[in-house]
């Protein structure tokens, strides 16, 4: 194997095109869903799955839609989506240890992870609810959601007022 030249190794590195320093990917691959077209309503799919059952899990979520309909007559995708960001949150509070003592601090929440905790949020209210098929719960806690009801929102509500209680602290935020 023959040593290449400095100068054939400077030759070979301006062939290369130049990275960007930071490269941003815009999105993961996730494809919308078949019945409505709709990414939030396949990231919504995607959390509730287990064990890869995807088709079980869109037979749930699209029985639960209809359950909407027939129960409050309005659009189940407007349903869904105002569900959603009635149960987002804003502000949080995040640990922070400050002089040896740890504080709560309250922060606000960025767009993407105030829709992944709506999200788990709803799922969690919905899973805690037993006895009932798993659409019936699903429709009902989307359904309350929708009227600022049920536990996905008293969960967003004690995260406000944690947040509120601790306002003092909001100094430490930085």
């Amino acid at each position: 194997m023959a040593r290449r030249s400095l100068k054939e190794k400077l030759e070979q590195q301006k062939r290369i095109p130049a990275l960007p320093e930071h490269v941003r990917v815009t999105g993961r691959g996730l494809k919308p869903d078949p019945r409505y077209n709709d990414l939030m309503v396949s990231k919504f799919i995607n959390c509730m799955m287990y064990q890869g059952k995807k088709s079980t899990a869109q037979k749930v979520f699209y029985e639960a839609m209809d359950i909407c309909k027939q129960k409050s007559g309005a659009e189940p995708l407007e349903v869904f989506r105002a569900a959603l960001n009635n149960v987002k949150p804003m502000i949080e509070v995040k640990s922070k240890r400050v002089g040896g003592a740890t504080w709560q601090v309250p922060v606000e929440v960025n767009k993407r992870r105030a829709l992944a905790l709506s999200i788990r949020w709803i799922l969690e209210a919905t899973r805690g609810k037993k006895g009932r098929p798993m659409a019936e719960r699903l429709a009902g806690e989307l359904l309350d959601a929708y009227k600022k009801e049920g536990a996905a929102m008293t969960k967003r509500e004690n995260t406000h007022k944690m947040a509120e209680a601790n306002k003092a602290f909001s100094h430490f935020a930085w």
